[in-house]
């Protein structure tokens, strides 16, 4: 069937030829006749004409009445909310949406429905129809088996069902469709059972078998691995098992990732000249990586991440210029990072290199920053030691740069401002130290900057303010010191902000809770003084948002607060994508530091906030209703000095799992009715207050005021201890809980770590 398509309509051959004609004998006229001060001349209205009769023409095709009759019966079969099969009515093929028939007979040779939001059965009348090329039912919502009756369209060249609930097995009168070139079945996760072991030779015109993300499970029909025509196989997401087969036939795209393969790496002999990509990724794969993986000279992007590989990477294991992408992080090899990847690093288009949560040692190669392509770089969770390449600002194309998680040392190295391009750097729970070097504004594109959990000093630089797309900072756990700097405030994007134990001085800024957009703040463990500014604590949207999802009801999930994954994507154009996913509370933690006066009234108004840690300062006042904070979870203001009666009914904060209000001096009475039940221990250390307790009536804490204090004579009340343990799990970060649990002392500290 010839057809023709001009500004995506399809156009009889003979009126393109006319189309061609007249277009040819009017453009002469057309630009001396057209001004904005004359009317077209006859010519280029003839032209007009023209193009409007050819891209409508009058004739049409008359959908065979045999045909329509089938398409009516699967549509009365199906619902179609959308109503996008409205259109099936007359004889018109072309109005038909999503149908497409033969010029001179009528009949339906293509049905392209994706993405239409159908759902039911499909009607058997469906199979009648004998001149059906293309099946395309993808991104809809059937729930059906899929019919046996599709193995009658023998005309069949592309079927894709992709996107469904399709459910059960394959069936095995597919295998009579014999002109069959692509089989898409990808995404119906209730398609189970074996590959059928005629999946390879039904058919010798199939290129394109995808059935990813389903529930196959079994080994690999062997006949996959000589099926002659096959060039596109993706199996990924499914519970395969057994050893990857030597495929015998030149193949361009191999995806088995996340299934339950075992064994040792082939060559893949057959591919060296075709296969482009190689994705073997999440099985268990061991052994080492052999150095004949290097011969597969057209590979783009080969990812062997999490299996069980190990030894050491050998130095003969060089790749071609063509490679793009090398992923193998989380395994398990060792030894020295390779100080060349690909044979002609001058030549190399490597744009993401990934060998993270290995066991590499030594230092980091100056070769790796002669890559100038490379656009991300993982190589965190090793054991590598030394600096970071002073020559690593080279790479003015990477936007992404981890190294977290190593022993590195020295300082950050100046020359990194050259990676202008910039967005993430990762570089915590190493060994560096120096100071924040004050050249790092020229990074204006960061979003993310990670240096927790070093040995850095000094202040925060003032030119911090230049990095304005900031969103996620965290300088916990170094030796920072001095005021904070209005620098901060210039980051008008950020979402998570930790400068935890560090040795900042000083009163809290008024602009701590101007931020719209922050999730979590955390100033806890540095010596913070003077009062919590109280201020429009409305800015903060997160914070007052009650519409936020609502937390995990496990309390031990709590130690999870704060997680970000930084991933990066290479499409078929080469082009990497940079994404993070932040996985963060609402949270605010001021806790530990010399912070004194009372506690806004405004702070206990913040609907959207999960999480909020004042203790171990020296807070006084009395404490605010605690009714309007709808989604806390856990509510620390221990070891202060606050003062008055317990106020209000917590019975309606169904989240909230901790609440430790202990070691303060709360005084009056705590009825069984405000809903503190569920809460022992709570109250303990405020001797002036009493709980009531259910057939007991008012028992006193019988604990001193001064935190921290419990006298030698007293008993450690009616905190259990399975409870204060559950409480010291619940914290607001993701990190170290640290318990000290005697008869003198109940301390906690709540640390974070992203």
């Amino acid at each position: 069937m010839n057809r023709n398509w001009v500004f995506g309509k399809s156009i009889p051959f003979p009126c393109m030829r006319v189309f061609w004609v007249c277009s040819s004998l009017a453009a002469q006229k057309w630009v001396s006749s057209f001004s904005p001060s004359k009317s077209l001349d006859w010519h280029a209205l003839l032209f007009l004409f023209l193009v409007i009769l050819c891209l409508n023409p009058s004739h049409s095709v008359d959908l065979n009445p045999q045909d329509g009759a089938s398409l009516l019966a699967f549509k009365s079969s199906i619902q179609d909310p959308n109503k996008n099969l409205s259109s099936w009515i007359g004889s018109n093929c072309s109005d038909w949406t999503g149908i497409a028939c033969e010029n001179k007979t009528g009949r339906v040779v293509s049905i392209k429905l994706s993405d239409m939001n159908l759902s039911g059965q499909i009607n058997p009348g469906l199979c009648n129809l004998s001149f059906l090329e293309h099946l395309i039912l993808s991104q809809n919502n059937f729930s059906c088996s899929i019919p046996t009756c599709f193995g009658n369209l023998i005309r069949l060249r592309t079927v894709d069902l992709s996107g469904n609930r399709f459910q059960g097995v394959v069936p095995e009168t597919l295998m009579k469709l014999e002109n069959l070139e692509e089989l898409v079945l990808v995404g119906n996760q209730y398609l189970k059972g074996p590959i059928p072991s005629w999946i390879g030779n039904f058919s010798t015109k199939l290129q394109k078998l995808d059935l990813g993300f389903n529930s196959f499970s079994g080994e690999l029909p062997e006949s996959l691995s000589n099926s002659t025509s096959l060039k596109y196989l993706d199996l990924r997401n499914n519970y395969l098992k057994g050893n990857v087969f030597d495929f015998q036939q030149p193949l361009v795209l191999l995806n088995l990732m996340s299934n339950r393969f075992s064994g040792t790496l082939p060559c893949f002999s057959a591919c060296k000249q075709s296969l482009t990509v190689l994705n073997l990724a999440n099985n268990s794969i061991f052994g080492g990586v052999p150095t004949c993986i290097a011969s597969l000279r057209a590979l783009v992007q080969l990812n062997l991440s999490s299996n069980h590989l190990t030894y050491k990477m050998s130095p003969r294991l060089l790749f071609s210029e063509q490679l793009l992408v090398l992923d193998l992080s989380n395994n398990d090899i060792y030894g020295p990072l390779p100080s060349r990847i690909v044979e002609t690093i001058e030549k190399s288009g490597l744009v993401l290199l990934d060998l993270s949560h290995n066991r590499f040692s030594g230092g980091i190669p100056s070769k790796i920053t002669e890559l100038r392509s490379l656009q991300a770089l993982f190589l965190s969770h090793n054991l590598l030691v030394g600096e970071i390449p002073a020559r690593i600002g080279n790479l003015t194309y990477l936007q992404v740069i981890d190294l977290s998680y190593n022993f590195l040392s020295g300082s950050i190295p100046l020359n990194i401002v050259g990676c202008f391009q910039l967005l993430a750097l990762i570089l915590n729970n190493n060994n560096l130290s120096g100071e924040i070097q004050p050249e790092l504004d020229a990074l204006d594109s960061l979003k993310i900057l990670d240096i927790s959990n070093n040995m850095i000093s000094g202040e925060v630089p003032l030119t911090l303010a230049g990095c304005k797309s900031l969103e996620i900072v965290d300088f916990s756990s170094n030796n920072l010191s001095g005021n904070l700097n209005d620098a901060i405030t210039k980051w008008s994007n950020l979402r998570y902000l930790s400068l935890a134990r560090n040795k900042f001085i000083g009163n809290l800024p008024s602009w701590l809770f101007a931020f719209e957009v922050i999730q979590l703040m955390d100033f806890s463990s540095n010596k913070f003084s003077g009062s919590i500014p109280d201020v429009n604590f409305n800015i903060c949207s997160n914070f007052n948002s009650g519409d936020i999802s609502r937390p995990s009801k496990d309390p031990f999930a709590a130690k999870k607060v704060v997680n970000f994954k930084v991933s990066t994507v290479v499409d078929v154009g080469s082009e990497l994508r940079f994404n993070y996913d932040l996985s963060s509370a609402v949270g605010i933690d001021l806790s530990n530091n010399l912070l004194h006066g009372s506690i806004p009234e405004g702070l206990f108004s913040l609907e959207g906030l999960q999480y909020l840690n004042l203790s171990y300062n020296s807070l006084e006042g009395q404490l605010p209703g605690l009714e309007n904070m709808q989604s806390v979870r856990a509510l620390d203001l221990s070891h202060n000095y606050l003062s008055g009666e317990i106020p209000g009914n917590i019975s309606i904060l169904e989240d909230l799992t901790l609440l430790d209000l202990s070691y303060n001096c709360f005084s009056g009475l705590v009825s069984e009715k405000q809903g503190f039940k569920r809460f022992p221990g709570a109250f303990a250390g405020n001797p002036e207050l009493c709980v009531e307790s259910s057939g007991e009536g008012c028992r006193s804490t019988g604990y001193p005021t001064v935190p921290g204090k419990i006298s030698d004579s007293e008993s450690e009340g009616p905190i259990s201890v399975w409870v204060f343990c559950l409480s010291a799990f619940v914290s607001f970060y993701l990190g170290t809980v640290s318990l000290l649990c005697s008869a003198r002392a109940r301390n906690y500290f709540l640390h974070t770590k992203a």
